[in-house]
């Protein structure tokens, strides 16, 4: 599972989302709204829908956004319904690829899934071709650069609390965890100080695969076709840019 900086992604993700804000939070409302809808709209008696606010908050989402949207799932004249559909195949090299979606029409987000695959050196392949090769795991980061404390003493912090395994560098503290602990082991080191860049429960690579040139290329510009589609929540990959 370890072995390479998923800091590294979620920072070069970063200035494309920042071009991206009013997707991502299209997106992120209708997370909310589904995580209310099926667990109520109180995040202290819902887990999921406590996770995906703090995902949003970290997003910079307004307040009343977020209430909207929570208020929309609880509403009586609601009508809506999304599904979800998890996707899998092959990208570019064989690079492994999960695109989990939210949608009210299986038709069109089919298409477009198979299309970006298509379009850029990929395929779609059967339900469970690739998910054997992620681990489902709670991942929280520390930007070292906001928050001061030596690598041993930060250790020691994550073991106490429960986590499983710490990743360091200069930039950043990685955290990994049992998904069902995540939120405890969250709950406990923000008790202690601790502020996070990111926190999630996600979906970890056990290997990598490294790509170049064209190949690379053409496995970013699927990644960028999948992750503007409004019907995608996230994109699983094991893909890495050789430096």
């Amino acid at each position: 599972m370890a072995g390479h900086s998923k800091w590294k992604n979620i920072q070069g993700r970063k200035n494309a989302q920042d071009a991206k804000r009013g997707k991502i939070f299209q997106k992120l409302a209708k997370e909310i709204y589904v995580a209310a809808k099926q667990g109520g709209p109180d995040p202290n008696t819902n887990p999921s829908l406590r996770l995906v606010v703090e995902k949003a908050k970290a997003e910079n989402m307004p307040n009343d956004n977020i209430q909207r949207a929570i208020d929309k799932a609880t509403g009586n004249k609601n009508t809506e319904h999304y599904e979800e559909i998890v996707y899998e195949g092959y990208g570019p090299g064989g690079t492994a690829v999960m695109v989990i979606c939210l949608t009210d029409n299986k038709n069109r987000t089919a298409t477009n899934v198979r299309l970006a695959f298509n379009k850029n050196g990929g395929n779609l392949g059967e339900s469970g071709c690739v998910s054997y090769l992620f681990d489902r795991k709670g991942y929280l980061a520390i930007d070292r650069q906001d928050f001061e404390m030596e690598e041993d003493d930060m250790l020691l912090a994550v073991i106490e609390v429960g986590g499983e395994e710490m990743e360091s560098s200069a930039e950043a503290f990685e955290i990994y965890t049992d998904p069902e602990s995540f939120i405890e082991v969250k709950d406990h080191l923000e008790k202690e100080g601790i502020t996070f860049a990111t926190a999630e429960v996600t979906m970890v690579p056990q290997t990598y695969s490294a790509l170049e040139g064209e190949q690379a290329e053409n496995m970013q510009k699927m990644l960028d076709m999948l992750e503007d589609d409004d019907d995608v929540q996230e994109v699983y990959h094991n893909f890495v840019e050789t430096d």
